[in-house]
């Protein structure tokens, strides 16, 4: 849950990197929570008021969780823009996203796996 936590911490933050798992965790957590929002919102409302509204508050952590995702694996986050060729652009971009990031600092800060014990 904290990585989640995390991502939503750093919403409107693309400076930085964020681990596999800060991202991951934050679409997993994402996902599960449109999947309780739409059952809600058919159980109770009869149409997707909280849905609608959840996914619109996802759009700039989204897109800035997987900015520093990006910049973890040393890719810029115009990287995201591959989404726009189809077919290939996605694999493309979902290889960036689940590859390991560079160990060590890189030209986007400090390794977030590094120990701060280990400078």
């Amino acid at each position: 849950m904290d990585p989640f936590l995390e991502a939503w911490k750093n919403a409107f933050t693309i400076q930085g990197r964020a681990r596999r798992q800060e991202y991951w965790m934050f679409v997993l957590g994402a996902v599960i929570a449109i999947i309780v929002l739409a059952i809600i919102d058919n159980a109770i409302i009869g149409f997707p008021a909280l849905t609608v509204l959840f996914e619109l508050a996802l759009i700039v952590p989204s897109f800035t969780a997987a900015i520093r995702r990006l910049h973890d694996t040393n890719h810029s986050g115009w990287a995201l823009l591959l989404q726009l060729i189809p077919v290939v652009g996605g694999i493309i971009l979902l290889v960036f996203l689940v590859q390991d990031g560079t160990p060590g600092p890189n030209r986007f800060g400090m390794d977030p796996k590094a120990s701060p014990a280990l400078g």
